[in-house]
């Protein structure tokens, strides 16, 4: 039987790329569990992408930041080797204070563990 490591770490010289992805150096970590809307023109041909504003959804995640110190519960990788992780900036879940904003949306089948649904599950329903 697998078991995933989660490791808790703390973060420095992040960035937002969008509304779930947070760029800390050279690691891009799309946040566990939601799909914030995206940009014009980045919504591949046959993907139901998530409703909105891309710009408010990153404006909000920016904000987000501002409630502490970054640190990140690392669960794996995605196909694209991507790092699969919660984040939090101080006590705030990053992809809960995203849903909570309405700046995304709760992907059950992107939720690796039901890390998200645990968290924040009002949210999640």
């Amino acid at each position: 039987m697998l078991f995933a490591l989660l490791t808790l770490a703390a973060l420095t010289n992040c960035s937002v790329t969008d509304g779930d992805t947070i760029r800390c150096g050279s690691e891009r970590i799309p946040l566990l569990g939601i799909d914030a809307p995206e940009p014009p023109g980045h919504c591949r041909k046959g993907r139901h992408c998530a409703p909105g504003d891309p710009v408010r959804s990153r404006a909000l995640l920016k904000k987000a930041l501002r409630n502490g110190p970054l640190t990140i519960t690392r669960v794996g990788k995605d196909r694209y080797g991507r790092t699969l992780a919660t984040m939090r900036a101080g006590t705030v879940d990053l992809s809960c204070w995203q849903l909570a904003h309405r700046a995304a949306i709760y992907r059950a089948d992107w939720d690796n563990g039901g890390h998200i649904a645990a968290r924040c599950p009002r949210l999640t329903r």
